[in-house]
């Protein structure tokens, strides 16, 4: 051994014997190697897995947050558009917001979240940004019933806004989304595409506020009146912002409105100060 270590007899032999026995050793490395690479790819694919579960996570949650965003924004929307409008209204304004419809399909009819403790009372109209949308038919004390335009039963004083003909507008009993005018002559000059605008006859709704639109135009000569139909332009199936309107002789304050109830209890004539001044003197004469 130290001959060989010293003058190198067997390094041929030993390189020999290594040359030959390398194979060997990657034969008995396989089952290792093979082991490690198959821990790795199962490793990897729980690890992408996973990864993959929490990116859909963050991707709904992005998705859900964008939605709302765009609601919001959406939202926001609608209340300009409702602003802008109160600049164009006479008297008060009172935004609301739509809560529920009536479950009677024969019947077009909203709940509001105002009611006799905000000063609502029966037969105040009710708008959107883009026109009339009904009145008040039924109040509550924290929320009203509105019957809209387009119910059967609801007729609308309108005027066509490019020559002031004027009829009535009642919604329709064969389309629940549209109005039909009332005892329109033949001669009547009224033609599809006019703006019909609310007319301020009985007062009810604001003058000149935006009605609907026309449609339709059938004159049949074997009948006297034209069969005339109108559009909405309120979205009253999807709006849910509005505002009741206040003329300056409808704003009533809640706070005294009980005590102008009392005052109706005293004889005609008499108030409070007046019964107050004739107990005194009642006492006086004792």
């Amino acid at each position: 051994m130290f001959a060989d270590n010293r003058f190198g007899y067997l390094e041929i032999v030993r390189f020999g014997l290594g040359y030959a026995t390398t194979p060997i050793y990657w034969v008995s490395d396989i089952p290792t190697r093979v082991s490690l690479w198959i821990d790795d790819v199962f490793v990897s694919r729980t690890d992408l897995l996973e990864e993959n579960e929490y990116l859909r996570g963050e991707l709904l949650v992005a998705q859900q947050e964008l939605q709302l965003l765009e609601s919001l924004a959406s939202e926001n929307s609608r209340l300009l558009e409702l602003s802008d409008a109160t600049q164009v209204i006479e008297g008060e304004v009172m935004p609301a917001e739509i809560i529920n419809i009536a479950p009677d399909p024969y019947s077009k009819r909203v709940l509001i979240n105002k009611g006799a403790r905000d000063g609502v009372f029966a037969g105040q109209p009710l708008l959107d940004a883009n026109g009339l949308m009904g009145q008040v038919d039924e109040v509550l004390p924290f929320t009203s019933w509105i019957l809209l335009i387009t119910d059967s039963h609801h007729v609308t004083p309108i005027e066509v806004n490019r020559n002031g003909e004027r009829a009535l507008a009642r919604g329709s009993r064969t389309n629940p989304t549209e109005l039909e005018l009332e005892f329109v002559t033949q001669t009547q000059d009224i033609l599809a595409g006019d703006l019909l605008v609310s007319s301020g006859m009985g007062q009810i709704y604001p003058k000149n506020y935006p009605v609907a639109e026309i449609i339709s135009v059938y004159v049949d000569p074997g009948q006297e009146f034209a069969t005339v139909m109108a559009r909405p332009l309120a979205q009253i199936n999807s709006t849910r912002h509005v505002m009741l309107v206040f003329n300056q002789d409808d704003a009533v304050d809640p706070a005294t409105d009980d005590i102008e109830s009392d005052k109706t209890l005293l004889p005609a004539g008499r108030d409070n100060q007046g019964v107050q001044n004739e107990t005194e003197s009642a006492g006086q004469q004792e």
